[in-house]
């Protein structure tokens, strides 16, 4: 396994990162075989962990604590993520102090850990001054509860603001970003991904596969339905959207091309987010031990000029298939109200 260094925190990460998004109910109900993937992820090298307080409502923490009890904690480097909604009150959200305070103080308990090692604001909070945002995380440091804090889905002017900001009052900076990134959907290249790089932050990139698209379950005839996210999302699956059939249609050429490869989709997908310069650590998320092993079968794949000049015929650098994923990387709540484009 690869490690690489997270921007300039002087913390360094393996190439791949485990996300915890699907340990609990929203994804394995299990918590003795979530535990098993978690050892079998830091067995293989893996040593960052991804979760969010939202996660099954707290419960991916609890797993994460009780898999890190068995004295592995001081080896993992884990990444939090506070912020998006926890709950009907709209005080149980966001970037304010008053939140962070108490939400910090449930993931270290539900984590059964002292300290957390890279906490990030989830998504941008437009009702939150960043101010008070950055003067909140740079006294979690001083504290203790934390290391180190970035954040996840922020734009780029965002980022800019962010540091502007830091300068100015005397806080800590974010040292990370968290935004999604795949063959399917490569806008952060054109200015996200530059502008962390200047700034010296570390990329935790995450939705390799695209929200399952680039599973290798759709495309090549196969019917674009099935069990879990699909299940759930239904239209987003829809083949008769013409976005998804684009969508579609870049899959199947995908796919081609990783057969010509000798690679599993899966493969392809996880080895192209993992080699670009900005991005320190790609973000698998596993639901079982089999998804696990297909995303550990990536390590160490290294693509050729040929395959690399192969897909940005495909999907070019800079695009997104479906210009609607935008809203997922950008994470700002700019559109969605009539009143704050019209």
């Amino acid at each position: 396994m690869e490690y690489r260094p997270l921007g300039r925190t002087g913390i360094s990460v393996s190439q791949l990162c485990l996300g915890a998004m699907m340990f609990g109910a929203f994804g394995n109900p299990d918590h003795g075989d979530s535990i098993k993937i978690i050892h079998r992820a830091l067995d293989a090298g893996i040593n960052v962990i991804d979760t969010a307080d939202g996660y099954s409502a707290g419960e991916s923490e609890e797993i994460l604590g009780k898999a890190l009890a068995d004295g592995r904690r001081e080896d993992v480097v884990l990444a939090v993520k506070f912020g998006v909604s926890f709950g009907g009150d709209p005080n149980l959200r966001g970037g304010s102090r008053r939140w962070m305070m108490r939400a910090v103080e449930g993931s270290l308990r539900r984590l059964q850990t002292d300290w957390i090692d890279l906490y990030q604001l989830g998504a941008p909070d437009p009702d939150t001054d960043i101010d008070e945002t950055l003067a909140a995380l740079t006294d979690l440091v001083q504290a203790g509860k934390i290391r180190s804090f970035g954040a996840s889905k922020v734009p780029a002017s965002q980022i800019v603001e962010a540091q502007w900001t830091a300068d100015r009052r005397g806080h800590g900076r974010f040292r990370t970003e968290q935004p999604p990134y795949s063959m399917l959907a490569r806008a952060i290249e054109y200015d996200l991904l530059p502008t962390c790089l200047r700034h010296g932050m570390g990329v935790l990139a995450y939705s390799p596969l695209a929200g399952g698209w680039l599973s290798g379950r759709y495309g090549k005839g196969q019917e674009v339905s099935g069990p879990g996210s699909a299940a759930r999302t239904g239209a987003a699956y829809d083949a008769a959207d013409p976005a998804n059939a684009a969508k579609l249609e870049a899959v199947n050429a995908l796919g081609a091309l990783a057969d010509e490869a000798g690679l599993t989709l899966v493969q392809l997908a996880t080895a192209f987010a993992a080699r670009h310069p900005a991005v320190t650590s790609t973000i698998i998320g596993p639901r079982t031990m089999e998804h696990l092993d297909g995303y550990l079968a990536a390590d160490g794949v290294e693509l050729s000029g040929d395959v690399l000049d192969r897909i940005d015929e495909i999907v070019p650098p800079g695009t997104t298939v479906d210009v609607a994923d935008n809203k997922w990387q950008y994470g700002t709540r700019a559109l969605d109200a009539a009143s704050r484009r019209r």
